[in-house]
């Protein structure tokens, strides 16, 4: 999004494909009130994805431009974005066969403004497709089934798209939608392919995943004619929790000396998307329900288009919040796997570089298998191989003594994720375990996911992170910023990522928050086990309950 001066002078508002995805209410604050955020610094989660975007784009530039020079046309950056445009134009009327960093021309009328990592010529039909490089995956390794549907992809170094057996496609609409915006803007100058598809390479960079256009223009062109509207001011909107809320700087900052931030804003008015955000407060909003109070209130029947959670559990959701309790039993006892050997185990990653640690807990020690070599590097297989190892010793040793044995974990997508991912990468090192190994552990009843076990047993009004769950079972981080995105940040220091000594101090933080998420579960599971039942209340008090009461 930006705003600039048009060209009789009047503030002009341009949108690109970014705003297109996204909280319409900080779009609006973004445009109507730019200044407030002059100097505040960029939430370092999000800084450390725009960078190593950047970075991965420049990779697929210096390889993909590399390997055939005279095939391409480079519009060079640090120069001013009309002169970039014109540039992108002229290699099109040219012909150029494949444009990198193309910038198309601002849309004064329409507001569209957008540029594209490649501009691809159609050999066969004529114009260009727009192929967007992203830093994330856009599609999944598979076993080839013959029967299944088949992704179109393409290769890298020639555009001859076909049916691909191999993979699975990852949804991205932030991509579709970005692609439909250039696709418009071509299509503006006469440059589009009649194709009307677009492509992505991701984060694997071995492909590029072909998008079919024409299913996806008509709601592109909805949404782009709210977001816009949005940005001249010409349509209302008011603060909604959506996850994008955790990394917003209007969260916590006014946008006016006499206006309250977003979450003053939804407090005071009770809003309620703070007990059933995103798309779930858009339904009941639809229904008449605006405060947690209306929805405490409910007594009618479930709305029809509802399709989330069942509707009864979202009401005691509200009368939980409304007062004051933080989780609501679902059960009449609550019940968790226990076993003769317990193991916790919590890795910590970077980006989608690998998994550098992968902590644990048995009989109240720590263990940490770790590699500080800068990721991605050999030695993480090292370091997986050791974790595994050990794990697997421990769980041989106790059925060989005749005990039962699990491994717990929270949110198990993180770890089923790495240690499928850590097989493929590593597989025939030393004490690596194959796919199958991994697949037949995970899928058994020795893996726990105590998320899961929080999830089946109890209402979560304000969230079911660890975060969130622990600290009621009495549990605290000795970090007060704690947490998954400031992690990241002390990896880059702990390994001198961007150059420099490596700094020890954070290497003894990471270690200290992993260590503290590993005792968090095992506190969590001991306090399931032995108190949750006293001092959880039981759903049946909230459904009987009034919001008056």
């Amino acid at each position: 999004m930006y705003s600039g001066i048009g060209d009789h002078g009047e503030r002009a508002a341009f949108l690109d494909a970014r705003s297109l995805i996204g909280c319409r209410h900080r779009l609006f604050l973004d445009a109507t009130h730019p200044g407030v955020l002059t100097g505040v610094a960029e939430d370092a989660g999000v800084q450390q994805r725009r960078e190593a975007a950047a970075a991965h784009r420049a990779q697929v530039r210096d390889t993909l431009v590399g390997a055939d020079p005279g095939r391409w046309v480079v519009i060079e950056g640090g120069v001013p974005a009309a002169q970039r445009a014109a540039a992108t134009m002229r290699a099109m009327a040219d012909g150029a066969e494949r444009i990198w960093g193309g910038l198309l021309p601002q849309e004064a009328d329409t507001g569209r403004r957008g540029g594209c990592e490649i501009l691809w010529r159609d050999l066969d039909r004529g114009g260009y497709i727009p192929v967007i490089v992203v830093n994330h995956k856009v599609t999944d390794p598979r076993q080839p089934d013959p029967a299944d549907y088949h992704p179109t992809t393409s290769d890298m170094y020639e555009w001859n798209p076909k049916p691909d057996r191999h993979v699975r496609t990852r949804p991205q609409p932030r991509d579709t939608q970005r692609l439909a915006h250039l696709y418009r803007m071509l299509q503006r100058h006469g440059y589009a392919s009649p194709a009307l598809v677009g492509g992505a390479i991701g984060y694997h960079f071995d492909r590029i995943l072909v998008h079919d256009l024409g299913p996806v223009l008509d709601d592109y062109d909805i949404r782009y004619a709210d977001r816009i509207a949005v940005v001249r001011a010409e349509l209302p909107t008011v603060p909604s929790k959506v996850p994008e809320c955790r990394q917003c700087p209007w969260w916590t900052r006014s946008p006016e000396e006499d206006k309250p931030s977003c979450e003053r804003w939804l407090s005071d008015h009770r809003d309620v998307s703070l007990v059933a955000p995103g798309s779930r407060a858009e339904v009941l909003r639809r229904h008449g329900v605006e405060t947690i109070d209306d929805l405490a209130a409910w007594s009618g029947d479930d709305p029809d288009d509802w399709q989330y959670e069942p509707f009864t559990e979202t009401i005691v959701t509200a009368r939980a919040w409304a007062t004051g309790a933080p989780l609501v039993r679902r059960v009449q006892q609550v019940t968790v796997r226990r076993a003769d050997v317990e193991v916790d185990v919590d890795l910590e990653s970077f980006q989608e570089h690998g998994a550098y640690l992968w902590g644990t807990l048995l009989d109240g020690v720590y263990r940490p298998f770790v590699t500080w070599d800068p990721l991605p590097t050999p030695d993480e297989g090292r370091s997986f191989a050791e974790f595994w190892t050990w794990m697997m010793k421990i769980r041989a040793d106790a059925k060989a003594e005749g005990k039962t044995f699990a491994a717990y974990c929270y949110s198990r997508t993180a770890e089923d994720k790495w240690l499928y991912e850590s097989a493929r990468r590593f597989a025939g090192m030393p004490g690596v375990p194959t796919e199958r190994e991994i697949q037949k552990f995970v899928d058994g009843p020795e893996w726990v996911d105590m998320f899961q076990a929080v999830s089946e047993q109890f209402i979560c009004p304000n969230g079911k992170g660890l975060k969130k769950i622990a600290p009621v079972a009495g549990f605290h981080w000795r970090d007060p910023e704690a947490g998954g995105e400031a992690s990241m940040s002390w990896y880059r220091l702990a390994v001198a990522f961007d150059g420099g000594d490596p700094d020890m101090s954070q290497r003894t933080r990471i270690l200290e928050y992993n260590e503290d998420d590993v005792l968090a579960t095992k506190t969590l599971r001991d306090w399931m086990s032995d108190r949750a039942d006293a001092e959880v209340p039981a759903i049946a008090d909230f459904a009987r309950r009034s919001i008056a009461s």
